[in-house]
């Protein structure tokens, strides 16, 4: 009577066995035989990309960031709208992006496609290129594991509940960063990456006019600081494209000055500010602004776990031929 076991064991160890020899696995050298000159092509582009447009590398990495919190690390932020559907890049929170970054993947994908067709993925690339320009721009290295797929589907509605805002309280922000799994530090940590860029008038004005019935700003903000955002946005309503470097005083690099400006009044975002006063939050600012090699190595320790959340592999995803469209037209 053990005989029919028998027979359903020896059918489920075949199926897993099968199962083990079709899963890819993410991996460093995933692209080393299939598509050999991978990372020289990329690292050439990208060096011509930063030289040529320095916003590129703070750019890239909000894409990366917007991106992978939305479903996952699968390039959906990437396609762009068509007459059929509208994306992830027509959401209220990724209309101020920098096309930069939209334009050095498809830079890099073009020259991938003519090398290897239809062999790297435009999440790879997206995840690559995060990582050698934050590199670039003096901040750490650390590792990429590869072989994601490309999704098929961006949906805008799927945006704003999952990303944070400039005006998003402490109490929400730590929740969403812990239904991804980063911790409070993880967190600091990660927003660290205001130490390059910018950010537009519109994300702080509440902060500088008429901020109160005492204060035409936030008294948190350093006096002399304030008073220089007023007049750099004092037509902010005229000249949407206004905007001020998130780190006043090294804005090209990556470094832990953004951390020392939260705890000197220069913190830009009113959500970033708030890391330096919330107790869940400000040791890790005051560790980071006083250890920068702490701020490295926990950067590159949540860096390289965002860069594999949710990531699509195998036949859950697809290698787009363009990096801004789907394979298959969607209706």
């Amino acid at each position: 009577m053990a005989f029919p076991n028998l027979v359903l064991l020896f059918t489920l160890f075949s199926f897993l066995l099968l199962f083990r020899s079709t899963e890819s696995k993410l991996s460093a050298d995933y692209y080393n035989k299939t598509c050999p000159k991978f990372q020289n092509i990329m690292q050439t582009i990208l060096a011509e990309k930063q030289l040529s447009a320095p916003t590129t590398a703070a750019a890239t990495l909000r894409v990366f960031f917007h991106d992978c919190f939305v479903n996952g690390c699968d390039s959906s932020l990437l396609i762009a709208s068509n007459a059929f559907n509208k994306s992830e890049r027509d959401a209220n929170v990724n209309l101020s992006v920098a096309g930069d970054a939209f334009d050095l993947i498809t830079r890099v994908k073009t020259a991938l496609e003519l090398e290897c067709p239809g062999v790297v993925s435009c999440a790879d690339i997206l995840a690559i290129s995060a990582r050698d320009l934050v590199v670039t721009v003096g901040g750490p290295f650390y590792e990429v594991v590869l072989g994601r797929k490309d999704s098929r589907e961006s949906n805008p509605s799927m945006v704003d509940k999952n990303l944070p805002k400039a005006l998003t309280p402490m109490n929400e922000l730590l929740s969403l960063f812990s239904s991804k799994g980063f911790s409070a530090e993880e967190m600091v940590a990660l927003v660290g990456a205001h130490t390059i860029g910018f950010s537009h008038c519109k994300e702080f004005a509440n902060r500088i006019f008429n901020f109160s019935k005492t204060s035409e700003f936030d008294p948190a903000y350093s006096p002399v600081f304030a008073q220089g955002l007023r007049k750099l946005c004092a037509n902010y309503t005229k000249s949407p494209a206004m905007s001020a470097f998130n780190d006043v005083y090294t804005p090209g690099k990556f470094d832990n000055m953004y951390y020392k400006n939260l705890q000197n009044g220069l913190g830009l975002l009113s959500s970033d500010q708030a890391m330096v006063t919330d107790n869940r939050t400000k040791p890790f600012v005051d560790r980071f602004a006083a250890n920068e090699t702490a701020f490295f190595d926990m950067f590159a320790r949540s860096m390289e776990k965002l860069s594999v959340y949710k990531v699509k592999e195998n036949n859950d995803g697809d290698v787009r031929r363009r990096c801004d469209q789907f394979n298959t037209l969607q209706v």
